[in-house]
């Protein structure tokens, strides 16, 4: 892409509510814009790094063997009276009358929904075990929605539901969720933690939230470090499912926001870790809540109806891009990690007019474009400072800087924006260097 054709509206100056470094890069970065109080637009910037962020998150679902499907944003009252959810629910949700008078609702979550959708279809347990899922919008009415799309009232999710003959069999899945979270957030170039949690409005006696590492979090985090350091887990066989859950569990985390937990002594003191943690996905079991008041039932084996036993597993895909930024800049701007940075390279031409280096610099563009890193050609006509500024507030992995002096002796610079290092090296080696980096991770 070409800088002169996209749409790029950068601010010099931080709003005043933006408080937050997330809130503030994603503003100056024109990756989206306030339409009203925590409701944004995702500009093209912006929505480049969540459909990035999407399909990862999609690759990880499918791999773990949830199927997609997408349900309605608005729902009907219906589903969640029989529940006994809709008076419970509280505020936050969003509640609304059709011209019929039929009560509906903008969905802050489906459990709901698809315990009814699942009944009308399923009857029998050969048709189990069942994993869907489904990326869509939210809606949750915040009192107080704050701290751009971290806090906001309109949010892109992922929500996969799980459905199972026993307890034993949901409990499975619900270890196979747990992997695929911590598989999602390593390609995405995050340390999450995962930490027992409370079940809150959807109910359950067996959930954990996930949180990343950073200084902005609104949780106080006290763990285990080998907790934070463990690899992603990858494939995991299912027979080897549950031993690996209680091996990732079993060192201590949790979340105090009042005082330091006093069992957290047990923890050895060169092992003790205490920082600030964002949520960014939570998983839950909770059996038949929902099957139960809903009838939701199989015919087991033995020629008797049981209540489904059931799980959901939600990501925040919107506030993951603001908890990238939260855990990954510096001053002067976002650093992404390459696997959702919305272009793999910046191309910064220091002397636009100048038939050498424009030369070099469609080279360049062409022969990254040819490789698949989608790089972003600054072509304005703009002073150096104001490109150098440009490329560090957007976070692009790599820039190469290309001008009258260096391409004299046959160079260009490479500059890596997580490490600021900076490389002299021919424009052919720049190339390779870029496209090497990008497959070391593939």
């Amino acid at each position: 892409m070409r800088l002169s054709r996209y749409f790029l509206p950068l601010l010099k100056e931080t709003p005043a509510d933006a408080t937050i470094a997330s809130h503030r890069f994603m503003l100056r970065a024109g990756m989206v814009k306030q339409d009203s109080a925590g409701i944004y637009i995702w500009l093209p910037l912006g929505h480049k790094v969540l459909k990035k962020i999407e399909q990862i998150v999609r690759e990880e679902q499918n791999r773990a063997g949830a199927v997609e499907m997408l349900m309605p944003t608005i729902q009907s009252a219906n589903h969640w009276k029989e529940t006994g959810r809709y008076d419970a629910y509280g505020p936050e949700m969003l509640r609304i009358k059709d011209r019929g008078d039929r009560e509906l609702l903008y969905g802050p979550t489906n459990e709901d929904m698809i315990t009814d959708m699942f009944r009308s279809f399923v009857r029998s347990y050969k048709d189990l075990p069942q994993c869907l899922y489904h990326i869509q919008w939210k809606f949750r009415d915040e009192r107080r929605p704050r701290f751009g799309v971290m806090r906001g009232r309109e949010f892109l999710m992922k929500d996969a539901y799980s459905f199972d003959i026993d307890a034993d069999s949901a409990k499975q899945a619900y270890y196979r969720q747990f992997m695929a979270y911590l598989n999602t957030f390593a390609r995405l170039g995050l340390k999450a933690v995962p930490m027992r949690a409370d079940t809150g409005p959807i109910g359950g006696d067996l959930s954990h939230e996930f949180l990343i590492l950073a200084e902005t979090g609104e949780s106080e985090v006290f763990c285990h470090k080998d907790l934070v350091d463990m690899a992603a887990p990858g494939e995991v066989a299912d027979d080897a499912l549950e031993a690996t859950f209680k091996e990732r569990t079993a060192l201590y985390a949790r979340t105090d926001e009042m005082h330091v937990p006093e069992d957290f002594a047990k923890v050895p003191d060169d092992k003790q870790l205490s920082a600030r943690g964002i949520e960014v996905g939570h998983i839950f079991y909770f059996g038949d809540k929902y099957s139960a008041p809903m009838k939701a039932q199989v015919t087991g084996a033995d020629g008797k109806n049981v209540n489904i036993q059931m799980g959901s597993y939600g990501v925040g895909v919107s506030r993951l891009v603001g908890g990238i930024i939260e855990a990954s800049h510096d001053e002067n701007g976002i650093i992404w990690p390459k696997s959702v940075a919305p272009f793999g390279a910046g191309i910064i031409n220091l002397k636009l007019g100048n038939e050498e280096v424009d030369a070099a610099c469609e080279g360049i563009y062409a022969k990254l474009s040819k490789a698949g890193i989608d790089p972003l050609y600054d072509d304005k006509n703009d002073r150096g400072g104001q490109k150098f500024a440009r490329m560090d507030l957007i976070g692009l992995p790599y820039q190469i800087v290309v001008g009258p002096r260096g391409l004299k002796n046959g160079i260009v610079e490479v500059k890596t924006r997580a490490t600021g290092k900076r490389q002299e090296m021919s424009p052919q080696a720049a190339i390779n260097f870029i496209t090497a980096e990008y497959e070391s991770e593939a």
